[in-house]
């Protein structure tokens, strides 16, 4: 599983990850590892979070299960290009907990400003707990003067792309909203 070996191009993750490892030794060395040299770093103490993510990524895109945990924490982070890795990586993945913990996500109600890309996933996913998060999601999202119509707006869309009939009443209340 080296550098192009990946199983997808993760070119854009692995760019921003060796940027941020700053010519780290590691940085290469994930890159060559197996998945057990890959689980394994995931487990030690004081690994930076590039390194964390870098191995949670390839895991996922391998489908090695053990990449679940540390891609939904990911997922859950402040940073876009993190969360969407993890989101890539998570879709690869083919756990059956990861529509439920994007849907966890999606929904919590304190971390909205970062439930863009669970969305995204959401909909990539097409599972049975997509449609209903969306559209939990976007009901809070139809509040007046709600500062994430980013959210709102890929909630319109996900619905759209999942063509589920049970969201036919909030698109229709979404229309009112700029």
């Amino acid at each position: 599983m080296s550098d192009g070996q990946d199983g997808r191009d993760g070119r854009h993750v692995r760019e921003r990850l060796r940027a941020e490892a700053d010519g780290s030794p590691r940085y290469r060395e994930l890159l060559d590892a197996d998945p057990d040299a890959l689980a394994a770093s995931l487990m030690s103490a004081g690994l930076p979070l590039w390194a964390r993510e870098l191995a949670a990524y390839r895991l996922g895109l391998a489908g090695d299960r053990r990449a679940f945990e540390p891609l939904v924490l990911l997922l859950n982070h402040r940073d876009p290009a993190r969360c969407a890795a993890a989101a890539e990586a998570l879709a690869a993945l083919g756990d059956p907990r990861t529509a439920r913990a994007a849907a966890a996500l999606a929904t919590n109600e304190l971390r909205t400003a970062y439930a863009l890309q669970p969305i995204r996933l959401l909909v990539a996913l097409r599972a049975p707990e997509s449609a209903p998060a969306l559209i939990r999601t976007l009901t809070r999202r139809l509040a007046p003067h709600d500062p994430y119509w980013r959210v709102a707006l890929a909630c319109v869309e996900g619905l759209g792309a999942l063509s589920d009939p049970s969201a036919r009443e909030v698109l229709t209340r979404a229309q009112a909203h700029p």
